[in-house]
């Protein structure tokens, strides 16, 4: 009897007990992570997930912790070319898919990945295609390529008798580069694809292609904070941190009855100020550009003194930094050993970064970093620890260690923040441009 080949969505043992561990540092990776929206998701059917992408890696994690089901996602294929991650990827249920950009030769070659693709969504395993085919750290959005539709309709002409689902998602970071923000996952509505095509059956594939492009793209839009790519990309990101929690106290006091969590509100304040400016820009041109001449400068001037907008959000900064720096005082005497002994895992970090180009990357590399070193580095200590100590004390040692990681990141990530928000409070200049910007915006 042949032996029956595994199939990459197939149940994996060691793979569905890796994802418990997966998951559980993802979380710790970020203060916060909400998803919005999943009762959308469609359970009569078949599902490819449709996310933007901003974050490298830890979007496809942020995607694959949704819930405990196993999904399989595809990835540009050159990072295939090495026979052994090209087996820790098919482990990970990752496909390689061609981009147009390695020539159309290449890109012929994605009929198996099709193939398999559809038999994925014929067993009822999630599927997740990112369908702007790059990642762009940038609260905005990217054209989308074909590869999803040519999927969604190649598998829908083969299993007719089951519905099939784009269902778009929109990530939202609250830093691209920082470990330990947030993110917000926002479930779009689905595309029922057979009811698409039905509606549309005059069109021609590729018409049906394009016009099916279209309604993703704004969905998918609806679901993430989008800011236009454009030259004042830059300045509308400093104007919506300028009036953010301003917007958000009008909101609250604005629907009383309604409780709107803090991401959710700040979602919805964000995109807000983009739609205003938008409006300004047409209604009021001359207006919009002092508008936005005063959030160009106020961007160049924070940029050059290394001022977060995280400063700029906050309502009393100073009062934050005089709590925020009571708060590290106390936790000295515990946050400076756990800083030392994390500090491998700097330092690894920080000889990985100076090889990388992208900085999209930083976060991937510091939760892989963290996945792998720490329960080595725990191992270590623990030995250390059972030498030296009583097992009584050793064993109280190890407890206070696990948390080290977090702890030390939390520190650094706390002297940062009273830094930033004592220089804003030192630049009178740079809060005179954010007041101004405020003036414009909160009197419309």
């Amino acid at each position: 009897m042949a032996k029956k080949i595994k199939k990459i969505q197939d149940y994996d043992a060691l793979y569905d007990v890796l994802r418990y561990y997966v998951d559980s540092m993802l979380k710790l990776s970020y203060r916060t992570i909400r998803y919005v929206g999943y009762e959308k998701i469609p359970q009569d059917g078949a599902v490819i997930y449709a996310p933007n992408h901003t974050n490298a890696l830890m979007d496809a994690l942020v995607i694959l912790a949704m819930d405990r089901k196993a999904k399989v996602f595809v990835a540009r294929a050159d990072i295939f070319k090495n026979p052994t991650l090209a087996r820790i990827f098919r482990f990970l249920k990752i496909m390689p898919i061609m981009r147009m950009r390695d020539g159309l030769d290449e890109v012929r070659k994605n009929n198996e990945t099709i193939e398999k693709s559809v038999d994925v969504l014929r067993d009822k395993v999630p599927f997740c295609i990112f369908p702007e085919g790059q990642h762009q750290a940038k609260y905005s959005s990217l054209p989308l390529s074909k590869g999803i539709f040519r999927i969604a309709f190649q598998a829908q002409d083969l299993m007719p008798d089951m519905p099939l689902y784009i269902v778009p998602v929109g990530i939202r970071y609250g830093s691209f580069f920082r470990f330990r923000s947030t993110v917000r996952v926002q479930i779009g509505d689905p595309i029922n694809v057979k009811d698409f095509l039905d509606a549309h059956s005059e069109n021609t594939p590729q018409e049906q292609m394009n016009l099916m492009k279209d309604v993703l793209a704004e969905r998918m839009q609806s679901s993430i904070f989008h800011i236009p790519n454009d030259e004042d990309y830059d300045a509308t990101y400093d104007i919506c941190a300028a009036v953010v929690r301003h917007r958000v106290e009008k909101l609250k006091s604005e629907n009383p009855g309604k409780h709107m969590k803090k991401m959710d509100a700040y979602f919805e304040a964000n995109n807000m100020t983009v739609k205003q400016v938008s409006q300004l820009k047409e209604q009021n041109p001359e207006k919009a550009q002092q508008l936005l001449s005063l959030g160009r400068e106020a961007s160049q001037i924070r940029k050059a003194n290394n001022i977060s907008l995280s400063s700029v959000s906050i309502k009393y900064p100073f009062w934050s930094r005089v709590l925020r720096a009571l708060i590290l005082i106390l936790k000295l005497p515990y946050n400076i050993p756990v800083s030392i002994l994390t500090l491998p895992i700097k330092l690894i970090c920080g000889f990985l970064f100076t090889k990388l180009k992208d900085y999209a990357f930083r976060n991937s590399i510091r939760y892989l970093v963290n996945l792998v070193m720490w329960p080595i580095l725990m191992v270590i200590y623990s030995i250390i620890a059972f030498v030296f100590l009583k097992w009584t004390w050793a064993l109280l040692v190890i407890l206070l260690l696990l948390p080290a990681p977090i702890v030390a990141h939390e520190t650094y990530r706390l002297i940062r923040i009273i830094i930033s928000d004592t220089k804003l409070l030192r630049n009178k200049e740079l809060q005179d441009k954010y007041n101004q910007i405020r003036d414009i915006i909160l009197e419309e």
